[in-house]
């Protein structure tokens, strides 16, 4: 439970535009549609991936590097690590374990086994879509998981697209169907509140002091 009264006194050390940026981003968060990257080798398409989440409204991503562990390439997702929660993973069984408890169904993006065109895709429940190595695709266990296969139609000689391609464009779809929907997509107000707070202290750099010194006068 985020402490309200904190919240606000944190807050009055930014200045009111970053408030407001701050209130309007959050209000276009969601957390029912999520992302998950399976093992992908070039770090900046991980850090692109976690740009277009940001950019799209996705408040978390998951990313599993069970083969492949690297840090985020901060200059290609241009400060998007600060302000979307990234979920790391050791095992892709972990990953799915996981978001299948939270009531995810899980999507796995493929030009291959009779998965369903982009257009006429489901948005009626909360998904993860998982994009995976860039050769390779995704692996065995993602696949056997899924509940749902997915494309983006294509029409040239090639048949894939680079993975921050591909999660650019459905995101940008499923958003949108999902914003214009009846469908409750927004974060929570506990956890608007929490968003809040979190993006306060990674704008603040004493933030600490502040907290601090806010519970000192308030005992």
């Amino acid at each position: 439970m985020v402490n309200i009264q904190l919240l606000e006194y944190l807050e009055s050390f930014l200045t009111p535009r970053r408030q407001s940026i701050n209130k309007k981003v959050i209000a276009e968060r969601t957390n029912y549609f999520t992302v998950a990257v399976e093992d992908v080798y070039q770090l900046h398409n991980t850090s692109a991936v976690i740009r277009s989440c940001d950019v799209f409204g996705v408040q978390n991503v998951h990313v599993i590097e069970e083969i492949n562990a690297k840090r985020i390439d901060r200059e290609i997702a241009m400060g998007a690590q600060k302000w979307v929660d990234i979920n790391r993973y050791t095992t892709t069984k972990e990953c799915i374990h996981s978001l299948k408890s939270k009531g995810y169904q899980i999507v796995a993006t493929t030009p291959h086994d009779r998965s369903v065109k982009l257009e006429d895709f489901d948005i009626s429940k909360p998904s993860v879509f998982f994009f995976g190595q860039e050769q390779e695709g995704l692996s065995d266990t993602v696949l056997d998981a899924a509940d749902v296969k997915l494309h983006i139609p294509m029409v040239g000689f090639t048949e894939s697209l680079n993975i921050s391609v591909s999660a650019a464009i459905i995101l940008q779809h499923v958003t949108s169907l999902l914003r214009n929907s009846n469908i409750p997509w927004q974060l929570s107000e506990e956890e608007k509140f929490e968003k809040r707070l979190d993006w306060a202290k990674k704008v603040i750099k004493s933030h600490e002091k502040i907290i601090t010194r806010y519970k000192e006068e308030n005992r």
